[in-house]
């Protein structure tokens, strides 16, 4: 199977949508192996590396998970609260478009922004403005978690590691929002990133002030290489955070929308009096 050629979206995320596709349609079910990457790789005509960008996708979504050793199966777990980005890819259709975010590295909202985003740049989506604001711990400081495993101590050189992730992901959703004003493709932009002192325990996106997900994360041990030691570390599991969708109605009482405010409200507060601008 070739990709379409007139598809602007990049090679990558059209792999990602197919195979998205199959599992929805059950061509792969529940729990299933996926073919190897390089099978992937041959059955859609592009390179290993398009296919381990998909599967990244499909990770973040919450479509598959990786089992070290084995391969990349369907998750079990089908029924799953709520897929962020179909939401988010709506989000992107309103005239004035508002994207809030707080968690830990801005991973998951960097992937699930990049097909709205190329829709402004061909013409097919035209927001009027764009405002995005993201929350993440200031890791140039110690926090409670992440922490080594064995006295639960402070590791300097995670946090190095953990900012690094972090500038990569959150800088690039704002230099690829504020690109669009800067071409004229949006009259009016706003992006920035804050930093808090607080350990990141949950995920929270606010969708145009209609539209709250929340996730927990899970903590979890990872043994990893830092300054060429191998270091046990209990981190946050950021891609197993299941969503919880909650929206506004007509009713302001309804849970929904007082969830919405009270997230909103959270976020606010957080943003005006804790938060600080970071400068790369």
């Amino acid at each position: 199977m070739d990709l379409d050629p007139d598809d602007p979206r990049p090679p990558y995320m059209q792999v990602a949508n197919a195979l998205r596709a199959a599992i929805l349609t059950k061509v792969f079910r529940p729990g299933e192996k996926l073919p190897s990457r390089n099978e992937l790789a041959k059955r859609y005509s592009v390179a290993p590396m398009t296919v381990q960008n998909a599967l990244r996708e499909l990770r973040d979504d919450g479509s598959i998970v990786s089992r070290q050793g084995s391969g990349v199966f369907v998750r079990e777990r089908t029924e799953r609260p709520i897929g962020l980005r179909p939401h988010l890819e709506r989000a992107f259709e309103a005239e004035n478009v508002s994207i809030d975010f707080a968690g830990f590295s801005g991973e998951t909202l960097h992937g699930a922004m990049q097909e709205p985003l190329d829709k402004i740049r061909i013409g097919r989506l035209t927001p009027k403005s764009i405002s995005v604001r993201i929350l993440v711990p200031d890791s140039s400081q110690p926090m409670a978690i992440p922490c080594r495993a064995d006295d639960l101590s402070d590791s300097p050189e995670f946090r190095a590691r953990m900012n690094r992730i972090m500038e990569r992901h959150t800088y690039a959703i704002i230099d690829n929002v504020t690109e669009l004003g800067r071409l004229g493709l949006v009259p009016e932009v706003t992006a920035e990133v804050r930093v808090h002192r607080a350990a990141p325990l949950f995920k929270l996106y606010l969708l145009n002030g209609e539209d709250a997900f929340f996730g927990f994360y899970p903590v979890q041990e990872h043994v990893l290489s830092l300054g060429g030691e191998t270091t046990t570390i209990y981190d946050l599991a950021g891609k197993d955070a299941i969503l919880f969708h909650h929206s506004t109605t007509d009713d302001d009482t309804s849970t929904g929308s007082q969830y919405v405010d009270q997230a909103t409200t959270w976020f606010t507060s957080m943003w005006t009096t804790v938060g600080r601008e970071h400068v790369l």
